[in-house]
């Protein structure tokens, strides 16, 4: 399955065997994770919510643009939602491609892509209270 919304970890060699084909030279993983800290504050955990349905067709949608838009073979996206506790993924694009750069390029696309456009929604838990992540800024809630 190339487009995934789970609440199960990444397992990433099963990621990688949905594209590996010996025309591909290349292979770009972004593997997000939840971090200990964001703006200033002492995160405890994410809270993703979703939309399963429209996320996962918008995933699919950001994938085809990608592989009509940049040069290379496939590409994977998948999204965790649910409660994730510091240092577990989040999210992973792989792109794979015959050369680096066009890798490169397709999975940073991707990744700016899905954080526009993907109806999943993310709380951060901290030690100052709960927050919603809107794009980059925090909102009390």
């Amino acid at each position: 399955m190339k487009v995934r919304l789970t609440k199960e970890p990444f397992d990433l060699h099963e990621a990688l065997n949905y594209l590996l084909v010996p025309e591909a030279g290349a292979y770009v993983f972004f593997l997000g994770k939840v971090r200990s800290e964001s703006r200033g504050r002492h995160v405890k955990k994410l809270v993703y919510e979703a939309y399963p349905e429209m996320a996962e067709a918008e995933m699919e949608r950001i994938r085809k643009e990608a592989l009509g838009r940049f040069p290379i073979i496939d590409m994977l996206i998948w999204h965790r939602y649910g409660e994730l506790e510091v240092g577990e993924d989040t999210i992973l694009i792989i792109a794979s491609a015959g050369h680096r750069k066009e890798a490169f390029e397709a999975c940073s696309w991707a990744i700016d892509e899905v954080k526009k456009r993907v109806p999943v929604w993310k709380r951060e838990v901290t030690d100052e209270g709960t927050f919603w992540i809107e794009g980059d800024r925090a909102v009390h809630g």
